[in-house]
């Protein structure tokens, strides 16, 4: 029996894997449930699935929680409290799926904790990309990916002397892939917001449709494989059956397949390296028939931006995040166009300072500054 705590449990990724747990459970228990501000949620996973502990994010509904749960869960609430969930010693993944820059400092303290990680969360490995990994190298322990995408290719490379050529991300191209530039410029939130392939939160689906999260994906694989960006492309894939790929220096390339579903790869990160048989149908590629492929378009700016700020290094990739975040919030509310979401990110990469990245505070303050200059900018 493996212990789970899930940082994010009543998010996308955080129901998903509990169904997961839910499928398997001679194999996991959900040990630590950690929601947002979703209350009613919590409670309900709690009574369910009978967690060791309980925390949210949001300190002002402490006191109900506490009184609605039973007495017998440990409740917490905020940083502090969630920190101490993280820092106990009788479970043994961290799943988190905490999204945004928030999502980073929790999944640091796991680390230190010693715990292995399932990570769901992008900005994880974009902002803190070399202090991650060196943490991970000096503690020992597992960085699985629960990314679709990133568990394929960690699927795929399942042979550590077969030489790497290149790393293909697949994307399935949102709800704008056969738009032309200036049919972008009218486009609502709820047009944004309708993914042809994935059922995702609000931020993760605007990100589809600019394709920033494909520039976060090869963030993330950069740092996951110890991949150069000049060798990890992105290839347009509208049924998102092929999740990613992997050419070696043969040309021989290897795919990972299966239906638009986060429970394969969450379930992967929790069994690694082992396999379990699962409740759900086998891919029919008869019935599928087709598959298609094609490259970005150009104009979907938020792709080479957030590529150009990886390779840049230092604290461009954190600028880059933080004003993508702040720039789809301001989309969500109305307050500016889609187009304007690359503009915003643009805007802020040249004109906030770069410095390097030497400690989470760095993180937190490019973060902030950030914030800080679009706020004052538009």
């Amino acid at each position: 029996m493996k212990n789970i705590v899930i940082l994010g449990s009543t998010g996308s990724i955080g129901t998903q894997s509990l169904e997961v747990i839910e499928e398997q459970s001679e194999k996991f228990k959900a040990y630590g449930l950690v929601g947002g501000t979703n209350i009613n949620l919590l409670i309900t996973q709690a009574e369910k699935f009978k967690p060791t502990w309980v925390g949210i994010q949001d300190e002002r509904k402490y006191s109900e929680l506490k009184e609605r749960l039973p007495k017998d869960i440990k409740v917490v609430a905020g940083d502090k409290g969630i920190e101490e969930i993280i820092a106990d010693t009788n479970y043994q993944v961290l799943l988190a799926a905490i999204s945004g820059i928030a999502g980073l400092k929790s999944t640091i303290k796991g680390i230190e904790a010693g715990k292995d990680i399932a990570l769901a969360n992008k900005e994880t490995l974009v902002a803190g990309g070399e202090l991650i990994m060196n943490l991970v190298r000096e503690k020992g322990v597992k960085l699985l990916p629960v990314d679709s995408e990133h568990s394929a290719i960690f699927q795929s490379i399942n042979n550590p002397a077969r030489k790497v050529k290149k790393i293909i991300i697949t994307a399935s191209g949102g709800p704008f892939r056969d738009y032309d530039e200036e049919g972008l410029k009218n486009v609502t939130v709820n047009d944004a917001l309708k993914h042809p392939n994935w059922s995702m939160g609000k931020k993760i689906t605007i990100d589809s449709a600019t394709l920033a999260n494909k520039a976060l994906e090869v963030i993330e694989a950069h740092y996951l494989f110890d991949c150069p960006y000049e060798n990890i492309d992105v290839l347009i894939h509208k049924e998102s059956i092929i999740h990613s790929m992997v050419e070696f220096i043969d040309t021989s390339i290897i795919a990972q397949l299966g239906y638009p579903s986060m429970k394969l790869p969450i379930q992967y990160a929790l069994t690694h390296p082992e396999s379990l048989s699962v409740n759900w149908p086998s891919l029919d590629l008869a019935s599928i028939g087709t598959l298609n492929f094609s490259k970005p378009k150009e104009y979907f700016k938020a792709l080479s931006l957030g590529i150009e700020s990886g390779k840049a290094g230092g604290s461009a990739p954190v600028i880059f995040n933080g004003a993508n975040e702040f720039a789809v919030d301001y989309f969500i509310k109305g307050k500016i166009s889609f187009l304007q979401i690359a503009e915003m990110i643009d805007k802020a990469l040249n004109h906030i300072e770069k410095i390097a990245i030497k400690s989470f505070d760095d993180i937190v303050l490019v973060d902030k500054l950030t914030r800080e200059y679009l706020e004052r900018s538009f």
